[in-house]
């Protein structure tokens, strides 16, 4: 954990400053979370949705942080969490298979107007949604996060080994989506 993340939990920890340790918190973190969850739940409105409902669980429990992780990391997973429990009640609620809510995500993302990318991110991202949850999670964090594969295994509670198979099954997949339309 940097200097900084150490301060901003020992700011928390002291009952005067800990409102704005928190601000500074969601200052620091709020956009990269923002576009983490994002490549998620694809939909604007929904990742703001789910970045509050993350930022009411830091909240609650930044004062049980335990400091053997980075801050960063133990944010991403928190994000994460909330993320795949956002689209697990979504499917469920509409009954859908992961594939067909998949393919509902994906028609979302073609309407939506807070989306700006050119026809080939509109592309990948389709290819994107086509993937298992696993996949789809490894993939965003690898290819458009940059994030290593240890720092993604303390997120998703996995190995290094079996991340690196994910990616590259996904990867995999992808291309195929491309050379096949």
């Amino acid at each position: 954990m940097d200097q900084s993340e150490q301060e901003l939990i020992r700011l928390f920890e002291i009952e005067e400053s800990r409102e704005r340790a928190f601000n500074i918190l969601v200052q620091k973190y709020q956009e990269r979370l923002y576009w983490h969850i994002r490549k998620i739940v694809i939909s604007h409105d929904d990742t703001d949705d789910v970045l509050q409902n993350t930022f009411v669980k830091i909240w609650n429990n930044l004062s049980s942080f335990r400091k053997d992780s980075q801050l960063y990391t133990w944010l991403y997973k928190i994000a994460t969490n909330e993320s795949l429990n956002f689209l697990r009640k979504r499917q469920k609620e509409r009954m859908l298979s992961w594939e067909e809510y998949g393919n509902s995500i994906s028609e979302t993302l073609l309407d939506d107007n807070q989306f700006n990318g050119d026809e080939i991110q509109k592309k990948l991202q389709k290819a994107i949604l086509t993937l298992p949850e696993k996949q789809r999670l490894v993939f965003n964090m690898k290819y458009f996060d940059e994030m290593k594969y240890d720092e993604m295994a303390t997120i998703l509670d996995t190995s290094v080994g079996a991340l690196k198979a994910s990616y590259h099954h996904a990867v995999k997949k992808i291309k195929t989506y491309f050379e096949e339309d």
